[in-house]
């Protein structure tokens, strides 16, 4: 029931010992009530979880626009950001303050929010009356405020869209200083009124997917006082790695292109010269500008305060798990406190494939890192990994501790282009050959593993003898000789052998949408709280490629400048693999494939060179849990696969898309 905040009357002509009792029950009212309340008659703990006691239907909604202090569209005055509130009314009443979950966003109003793509909505006074996604229904009844808030350029907010640069941080950045009182709010867009946060302890956590979920890396890596922890999912960590991989562009166009998308029709008149600076500063050559650096939140990672609760879907193929992976590993570095889901499936919000538990998990982070509730959820295991659809594992540290880094080596087979993997370097003098051909991809090599094919190189393990667990980032050292003036190389892991995966290439990226919905919390006519469930894509297969990496050869000694490559003359380059938490069970293969252009997933070179593969300098190091004597001990007695020429028969229901940006 929601706590009312209607008075008693105590008449005075009743007798003293009723006067009393009416004067306890207005306390009862008018005092904090224990759900919420931090002391509590629990031996003075505060209680393990918030409660639903406050009215949804009554919620304060608001809007009010925060002043950047950037003047991104050069207007000659700073730019104000939108900010939508909900917060519950009784705590405003009773003069309690409440914490806060944020989520900044581009997409509120030209694409929409989560499975259903939601957007907001108005009445006819342009008061806010649909807060996309649960965060609202379902926390504000517990004691929190929701804050959306409009980037710089979207919606109703002023500005130009930069894509993560200066004006797209400091929208959010400037949010969380006003809710800490360090920024004006005024009640219009143009108007002179103040408005502060007073109903706020100022304790800010912010949530969000892809974008929004990049911009929580980005306001976490500037050091905001009051952001006490993020929660960002399928974020990008690096803008430069999202549109390429060490120099090789991938197919997401450049950041010009999502700035036309996302901004307001309002804002494309006057963001011109933005545009112009989008154009300019991100060439298509891949070479690292100072528009990369003014995006990389990575270098920052020292900066952060708040604590890091990160999902990231393994086979995410838009923000690849390379973002991941790296933000984790320099969090890490840092003594950042950290937690992180990983899913087997594509660009998906784990409400749409773990829901129960995810709602849960959330509700009691938030609870502690913003209430201060000691519930325990910060000593639970760090690490959340999905094994198969809807089965999932847990590590009390991630990577799980006795993970470290084996060098495995290729070399010649039986039979010539069906090579070997395992820990001994090649001959000098040990050669592979392939020949570009940008209409083949991933699935294509990995299918014809155990064929000699002109379009790639593989080394392949013999059937392990026990399971083989990777966990975290690789990388591939490549020691090749082109026979042209540029190339682009690939570098693929591949599990051979059966399973059902989530069919993360599908429209869903592993998950299917039902007719059904749940509600979770409360919520009104003109914001339900309702949403459709889902349920796993399966897709079963005879190979699972489980890391990938890319490059442009020109980029061979560093991002700075490619440069044309010599025919005949031979290069090393190293390619990062995206990281991942992968077990390569008893009796499949482990394969290493080297190739060009992976169809489909980075632009092809300007050439189709035939590339000369160095087995004797090439080789891959691999996070193994167990290290090399785990690879010992799986590969131990086990038949080397060179020179074996059963054809793998080619995955069912599994197809590669072109990347496409997915919000």
């Amino acid at each position: 029931m929601p706590i009312s905040s209607r008075r008693s009357r105590i008449p005075w002509t009743k007798s003293l010992p009723t006067a009393l009792t009416a004067l306890t029950a207005l306390l009862a009212v008018l005092l904090p009530t224990p759900a919420l309340a931090a002391p509590t008659a629990n031996g003075g703990k505060p209680p393990g979880e918030s409660r639903p006691v406050y009215s949804y239907d009554r919620a304060v909604r608001e809007s009010v626009w925060v002043d950047t202090r950037v003047d991104g569209d050069r207007d000659g005055r700073a730019d104000r950001v939108a900010v939508d509130i909900i917060r519950p009314r009784e705590a405003a009443e009773q003069g309690r303050k409440v914490p806060v979950i944020m989520d900044a966003s581009p997409y509120y109003s030209c694409c929409g929010r989560g499975n259903e793509s939601q957007k907001k909505t108005y009445d006819g006074q342009g008061r806010p009356v649909q807060f996309p996604l649960y965060y609202d229904n379902y926390f504000v009844p517990r004691g929190y405020a929701v804050v959306l808030v409009d980037l710089t350029g979207t919606n109703r907010s002023d500005g130009c869209v930069d894509i993560g640069g200066r004006s797209d941080v400091q929208s959010a950045k400037a949010v969380v200083d006003w809710l800490n009182g360090r920024a004006r709010g005024y009640s219009s867009r143009t108007g002179t009124t103040a408005v502060a946060a007073d109903w706020t302890t100022g304790s800010v956590g912010m949530i969000g997917k892809s974008y929004d979920g990049t911009i929580a890396n980005a306001v976490a890596a500037t050091g905001v006082e009051g952001l006490r922890t993020i929660v960002p999912i399928g974020a990008i960590s690096s803008w430069y790695d999202y549109y390429f991989a060490k120099g090789a562009a991938l197919y997401n166009g450049g950041p010009d292109g999502l700035a036309n998308g996302i901004e307001s029709p309002e804002a494309r008149g006057r963001c011109q010269a933005v545009q112009r600076e989008l154009v300019e500063g991100a060439p298509r050559t891949g070479d690292w500008t100072r528009l990369w650096s003014e995006r990389d939140y990575v270098k920052d990672a020292g900066k952060v305060r708040a604590s890091v609760f990160a999902v990231h879907g393994m086979q995410d193929l838009n923000v690849r798990t390379k973002h991941f992976g790296q933000w984790w590993d320099a969090l890490a570095a840092h003594g950042v406190e950290r937690k992180v889901w990983l899913s087997s499936a594509g660009h998906v919000d784990p409400f749409d494939f773990r829901r129960d538990a995810w709602v849960s998990t959330l509700h009691r982070w938030f609870d502690h890192y913003l209430l201060g509730y000691d519930n325990g959820v910060e000593r639970e295991p760090m690490a959340d990994v999905e094994r198969a659809p809807d089965q999932w594992s847990t590590d009390r540290v991630w990577p799980p501790t006795g993970t470290r880094t084996a060098v495995l080596r290729p070399d010649t087979g039986e039979v010539p282009g069906v090579g070997t993997l395992g820990t001994e370097p090649a001959p000098r003098g040990a050669t592979a050959e392939f020949t570009d051909d940008p209409s083949l991809g991933e699935a294509d090599w990995a299918t014809r593993i155990d064929e000699p094919t002109e379009s790639k190189a593989g080394f392949v393990t013999g059937p392990l003898s026990e399971d083989l667990r990777l966990a975290g980032s690789s990388t591939v050292r490549l020691a090749v000789t082109p026979s042209t003036t540029s190339a682009h190389l690939s570098a693929v892991l591949v599990d051979l052998g059966p399973a059902t995966i989530r069919n993360y290439a599908g429209d869903g990226e592993g998950i299917l949408t039902l007719a059904d919905r749940d509600c979770l919390g409360a919520g009104t006519a003109g914001d339900t709280g309702c949403f459709k469930r889902t349920a796993a894509d399966r897709a079963d297969v005879d190979h699972t490629v489980f890391s990938r990496g890319w490059a442009d050869l020109g980029h061979y000694a560093g991002l700075a400048h490619g440069v044309p490559l010599t025919p005949g003359k031979p290069y090393t380059i190293t390619l990062d693999l995206a990281a991942t938490d992968h077990v390569v069970p008893a009796g499949h293969r482990l394969a290493l494939i080297v190739a060009g252009t992976d169809s489909g997933l980075i632009v092809p070179a300007s050439t189709t060179p035939r590339v000369t593969v160095d087995l004797h300098g090439t080789s891959a190091r691999l996070p193994l849990v167990g290290g090399v004597a785990a690879f010992a001990r799986a590969t131990r007695g086990a038949a080397l696969s060179g020179g074996v020429t059963t054809p793998v028969a080619p995955p069912r229901g599994l197809r590669l898309p072109e990347l496409t940006h997915r919000p």
